[in-house]
């Protein structure tokens, strides 16, 4: 649910469901979306959010986690930046850079920053599942401000550690598999660190502009990346020549299709369906993403992953629960705008 009114968390904790990411929403009076347009949004953030797992493992095969992920978002957001502002938004206040800094740090910094250095160690596959334990974490640190959980959605806690412990537990280790936990710690606090920027953002005043706002983060958590990528070294580290076709294909679909494609239809998405439908992405992205590390990187997936895939994905659908479907009016022409403009 996309919202900066603690009275409407609170509700979303009620109903059981999940927070989104995202700025508050500039709604306009423009006609409703087509079926079909909501249909291709949907499949937009399936596939291509999916497929970034993969994206992310062949990047940091040979260009550094930080330094990939520093360049990909604070280039996508500048992108998008000048596009907004050459339309005519309104410039953001010194405020508004200062509680986008913020969020960015939390998203981009913590929570890709961590996840881009974890797939050096682990399958993309494995990534993704620690990663949907974000509406889990969501849930967990919005109740601590807005009241108790119901048995719902604690029931759909307890399965969804459960199911992680299952993934990466001591009875997988001595199943004879090779695991990096240090890795898979850093998976699962990803998934915290884009929690606590999604309950961040939904406290502070970011600009109406959804697709303004996303660039400001995107910049902010870019440069903050950068800045601790040079501090680790990794400019200095870093051999040119090494670097690989398919790691600089691999940044460039990330820059284009995950960060400036998707998070645009995405903010798009939060303001014409309801929140349980948008959360749906959380348990479709680590299918795709397993399916994607098996048929193309060669990743094991065992009995133990299904199994731990299917105890995840239900604790997820648990604990967003399902709600009504409200039709907004959204800006349909800056969607189609902001995707023109990705494709130049």
């Amino acid at each position: 649910m996309l919202t900066d009114h603690p009275s409407q968390i609170r509700a979303a904790l009620r109903s059981g469901s999940v927070i989104e990411i995202g700025a508050p929403s500039r709604r306009e009076e423009f006609a409703p979306p087509s079926r079909w347009q909501i249909v291709l949004g949907f499949a937009a953030i399936y596939l291509i959010w999916g497929s970034t797992y993969l994206g992310i493992r062949y990047a940091v095969e040979s260009i550094p986690p930080l330094l990939m992920m520093g360049i990909r978002h604070f280039t996508a957001g500048l992108l998008v930046f000048v596009w907004t502002r050459r339309r005519g938004d309104t410039a953001p206040t010194r405020l508004q850079w200062g509680y986008a800094t913020v969020t960015g740090a939390l998203l981009f910094l913590g929570s890709h920053g961590t996840i881009a250095w974890a797939e050096q160690r682990i399958p993309s596959g494995l990534a993704a599942l620690l990663c949907a334990t974000l509406p889990l974490w969501t849930v967990l640190l919005a109740s601590r401000a807005e009241g108790k959980l119901g048995a719902k959605v604690w029931t759909g806690l307890l399965l969804g550690f459960g199911g992680v412990a299952l993934l990466i537990g001591p009875d997988a280790i001595s199943s004879g598999r090779r695991l990096d936990l240090v890795a898979a710690g850093a998976g699962l606090a990803s998934a915290f660190l884009w929690a606590a920027g999604t309950i961040y953002s939904q406290r502070v005043k970011l600009p109406a502009s959804t697709v303004l706002s996303a660039s400001m983060q995107m910049i902010a958590g870019g440069a903050s990346l950068l800045i601790v990528s040079l501090i680790a070294g990794e400019p200095s580290a870093l051999n040119v020549a090494a670097i690989t076709e398919k790691s600089v294909f691999a940044l460039v679909y990330l820059i284009v299709f995950g960060s400036i494609i998707a998070f645009t239809v995405f903010t798009w998405l939060v303001t014409v369906s309801s929140s349980s439908q948008v959360s749906t992405y959380a348990y479709v992205n680590p299918v795709v993403a397993v399916f994607l590390g098996w048929a193309l990187a060669d990743e094991r997936i065992g009995a133990r992953t299904i199994a731990a895939t299917v105890i995840i994905l239900a604790s997820v659908a648990l604990v967003s629960g399902r709600g009504k479907v409200q039709v907004a009016r959204p800006e349909i022409k800056e969607m189609a705008e902001v995707s023109e403009a990705a494709g130049d």
